[in-house]
């Protein structure tokens, strides 16, 4: 094996994702190996460790897996070597601005939801600490 593939081991430990995440993406079409061994282990490349970190980063904020294909296919047509003609190219940013819109939304709730759990821990610490006892005089 040369230095340009990993095994999905080495994938799964990069991505933090499990071997079974990774291999339902790829059951789901979101991503492929680039290639497999002569023992048929799954290789993989940077590239599809940059693809596995996108989808790593948009299931926190809810996407579902089409729209996860969607973007992918959005950024892979953006990135394809082919020409695209102005419309297309711009229809597919487009498609792109509605992702990076729509995370961007979900990043203000999670901001939210994460001062409401500060905000909760921080009442649960203050019931744990001591009453101040008073002091006689």
């Amino acid at each position: 094996m040369d230095d340009e593939h990993m095994q999905i081991g080495e994938v799964a430990a990069r991505t933090e994702l499990s071997l079974r995440t990774i291999r339902h993406y790829e059951e789901t079409g979101l991503v492929a190996p680039s290639a497999r061994s002569q023992g048929g282990f799954r290789l993989y490349t940077e590239t599809d460790v940059a693809r596995l970190m996108v989808i790593r980063r948009m299931k926190p904020l809810g996407f579902t897996l089409d729209q996860m294909r969607d973007l992918l296919d959005a950024t892979d047509r953006l990135d394809a070597d082919g020409a695209l003609d102005a419309a297309e190219r711009e229809a597919l940013l487009e498609r792109v601005r509605a992702y990076e819109q729509a995370a961007t939304g979900q990043v203000g709730k999670l901001r939210v939801q994460l001062s409401r759990a500060e905000d909760f821990a921080a009442t649960l610490r203050s019931r744990l600490e001591p009453a101040p006892t008073a002091v006689r005089s």
